[in-house]
């Protein structure tokens, strides 16, 4: 367990040393070199695009003054005793450090567990989505990307997407007085109660609340996660479960996998039932996940929008792009906390739920998260090379482009809607060679941005009387698709896939002119939101959290931005898509 822990830690400690450069936090000299008050780091590494950083694990070397005044330079593996170097150098706030380091040590513990049990890639192609989500190794560009801040340790063995333990939801009845059910026109709340539940389950759930002496129709029924369940709700409700104007039901059947996502949840017994989004008040990668009202109140509707939408585009028909629908909801505000002021945002996001789609496959189809193309086993070997197979790395990653980009670009330019098309909002469904073939696109609610501009072929909008959807100019919103996908996903892939890099963003460049030739009428909208300028702007999502410290606030904060970074696809050669697109 020791080499196991070392191994992890070289690993998480070049993470950090490398995204942090990224992020012009650190500054190397020439010769890779951190030069800090009390210690001086070196170590290996190559440049990437978005002048990115990949740091080799093993190669980073630490010396400090020694008892004799000697320099002593010693391999460094301690990613803990690195963010403590680097953190007083930057003059963090001790409290922030404190926060921080424990995140990365949870980071650490959780990345040890997932290799004490890491299968390799040949194994892991053939999983189901909601199998193979408790593989992946997390966020590839935040360092604390498992801080999971509230969950124990007996937590993280239940609850994690690493324990890969299946998990019963337990249901609540929630009186209409504070509960609010929400569905999109072809879904009332008996018809999502009977998709999720069995009729065996929904009779003994109203008999329960006969038992409690109330009236079954008065209530609206929806999950919880156990570890809200047992850690928020039995304490913040106590007073609406005493009264009976909350009735806890007991567990529903079915078992569930958390996602990468961790508070969303995919039914492994019945597939074809809906994904569950439920609120849990754990601090995990930025913020505190919960699910604001706003989000449950508008899901339907947006979905229902951004469904319109879809039907009526012959090109998403064509490319066979899905939306995974958030089409149901229930909100729930505490009737207490919810008039109370500037309360911290995690306070009022306790209880409430959305059911979304599952991902629906046609026969020979495969589907994984984007996130799965990013993996990579403890032999060094990426998962990506066995979705490759035989196929040519150009043609495939061709397949990808067409499946994934094209649909963004179009949605983005023609409507002015931009998602978040990060790894654990994209599923990429393939053919049964796992050659790309489409994408579905989800956490429309939560991540749906669209123009400040109007835009008429988008219609009527949805909260255009209460807004809810955020309003960004063009070169805000085409960095949605810049942070998310190109530097989020592309950025590290690029080291991965079998490509000369001119070749790889010569081809993502290829598929942006494309679609500029194919809709020249967009030409204003393409040059304002521009993915081929010479930079972007720069959002720091590491920096962000030690900027910010761990103080509460009354809303998710933005990340700021700093400064730009270097866009590689201004001066790549574009290589056309070999569909003739």
């Amino acid at each position: 367990m020791t080499d196991l822990w070392r191994e992890c830690s070289a690993a998480l400690l070049a993470k950090a040393i490398g995204e942090l450069c990224f992020e012009g936090l650190l500054t190397p000299t020439g010769d890779h070199e951190l030069r800090f008050e009390d210690a001086v780091y070196t170590f290996s590494a190559t440049r990437t695009a978005f002048g990115g950083w990949v740091v080799r694990p093993g190669s980073v070397r630490r010396a400090a003054s020694g008892i004799l005044g000697d320099d002593v330079v010693e391999p460094c593996d301690d990613v803990q005793q690195f963010v403590v170097d680097a953190f007083r150098h930057l003059r963090v706030d001790p409290a922030t450090t404190a926060g921080f380091l424990a995140e990365v040590t949870a980071t650490l513990a959780a990345d040890v567990a997932l290799a004490s049990t890491a299968r390799p890639v040949a194994e892991l192609a053939p999983l189901p989505q909601a199998e193979l989500d408790g593989h992946l190794t997390g966020h590839p560009w935040l360092i604390a990307n498992k801080g999971r801040v509230g969950f124990s340790a007996d937590d993280l063995a239940r609850h994690s997407p690493e324990a890969r333990t299946p998990v019963r939801l337990p249901w609540l009845a929630v009186h209409r007085g504070l509960a609010e059910f929400r569905g999109t026109s072809a879904l009332s709340e008996s018809s999502v109660r009977a998709h999720e539940l069995d009729p065996v389950t929904v009779e003994r759930f109203t008999e329960s609340l006969r038992e409690a002496g109330v009236d079954p129709e008065a209530y609206v029924w929806l999950p919880a996660h156990p570890w809200q369940l047992d850690h928020v709700v039995r304490t913040l409700w106590a007073p609406e479960l005493a009264t009976g104007r909350i009735v806890e039901l007991g567990e529903a059947p079915d078992w569930y996998l958390p996602t990468q996502a961790i508070r969303t949840v995919s039914n492994v017994d019945s597939p074809t039932r809906y994904q569950v989004k439920l609120p849990l008040r754990v601090l995990n990668t930025s913020v505190y996940r919960g699910i604001p009202p706003h989000c449950t109140l508008a899901a339907p509707v947006v979905t229902q929008w951004l469904s319109g939408l879809w039907a009526a585009d012959k090109l998403l028909g064509e490319w066979g792009t899905d939306l995974l629908g958030e089409v149901a909801s229930v909100t729930v505000r505490h009737p207490q906390l919810s008039r109370a002021g500037a309360v911290p945002y995690q306070w009022l996001e306790t209880m409430g739920c959305i059911w979304r789609e599952p991902v629906a496959l046609r026969p020979g189809e495969r589907s994984w998260s984007l996130a799965a193309l990013l993996h990579v086993d403890r032999a060094g070997r990426p998962l990506v090379l066995e979705y490759l197979g035989g196929t040519d790395p150009a043609v495939w990653f061709a397949a990808l482009l067409r499946a994934l980009l094209r649909p963004l670009l179009h949605v983005l330019y023609t409507y002015g809607v931009t998602f978040n098309p990060h790894g654990e909002n994209v599923v990429v469904i393939t053919d049964r060679d796992h050659v790309p073939v489409r994408v579905a696109l989800l956490d429309l609610v939560d991540d749906v941005n669209v123009s400040v501009d109007r835009v008429p072929a988008r219609g009527l909008e949805p909260d255009a009387h209460d807004p809810v959807l955020p309003r960004k100019p063009w070169p805000i919103l085409r960095q949605y698709v810049v942070d998310a996908l190109l530097i989020g996903v592309l950025r590290p892939l690029s080291t991965l896939l079998p490509l000369p890099e001119d070749h790889f963003w010569g081809q993502v460049r290829g598929e942006v002119d494309a679609y500029r030739a194919r809709f020249p009428e967009l030409a204003a909208r393409m040059d304002e939101g521009s993915l081929t300028t010479p930079t972007f702007l720069r959002y720091p999502l590491n920096s962000y959290r030690i900027t910010l410290g761990y103080r509460d606030l009354t809303a998710r904060p933005p990340v700021p931005q700093t400064d730009t970074l270097p866009n590689p696809l201004h001066s790549a050669a574009p290589i056309p898509p070999p569909d003739g697109w």
